[in-house]
């Protein structure tokens, strides 16, 4: 069984409820970046040690949060021994929006994961765009990089639509099975 860990920053609860499914699908460490943007020694520990790396962040004006970008700024220390080489990396977003930009997060975590030499994996799921499609269905967002979700922003993280954290589920049960074979 490979290890796999959810490393996510969370403003308002909505992005730590999609990193929660993520991680119910992968069986995996949720590994929160404090309100500082920080991560204990235990939590770098965590990632060093996974064999997957799913990270998440909510889309603020385009892109992660500070918080997230703090985080990966502080990724160089094992990006200079290209310690997380070949690891398998994910990641998703929530916004307000339906599109706000969410693509623009996803692409800034591709970009992080082949720096470090990652493996990318996307969703691998099919869209539903059909006149018969709900807001409910799963990946109702199309979206082949990674989960996205959509909140408006007057709602709490309860509110949460249930196809997209049924996107994340899926998707965290994809990328550990993809782990897994890539480790056996």
């Amino acid at each position: 069984m490979s290890k796999v860990a959810v490393v996510f920053h969370s403003g308002y609860g909505h992005t730590m409820r999609m990193a929660q499914s993520v991680a119910e699908g992968a069986g995996a460490e949720l590994v929160p970046i404090d309100a500082e943007g920080n991560l204990t020694e235990a939590q770098w520990t965590t990632l060093n040690a996974a064999d997957a790396i799913i990270m998440g962040s909510p889309t603020y004006m385009g892109s992660v949060s500070w918080q997230f970008k703090k985080f990966a700024d502080a990724t160089s220390k094992p990006w200079y021994t290209q310690a997380w080489k070949d690891k398998i990396f994910g990641g998703f977003t929530n916004s307000a929006n339906v599109n706000g930009d969410k693509h623009s997060t996803l692409h800034y975590f591709m970009t992080l994961a082949m720096q470090h030499g990652g493996i990318w994996v996307g969703t691998g799921l099919n869209y539903n765009n059909t006149k018969a499609s709900q807001r409910g269905d799963v990946n109702y967002l199309a979206s082949s990089a990674g989960p996205m979700a959509q909140t408006p922003g007057d709602a709490s993280a309860g509110e949460m639509n249930a196809g997209d954290l049924e996107t994340a589920r899926l998707f965290g049960k994809r990328i550990a099975d993809v782990a897994a074979r890539l480790h056996s």
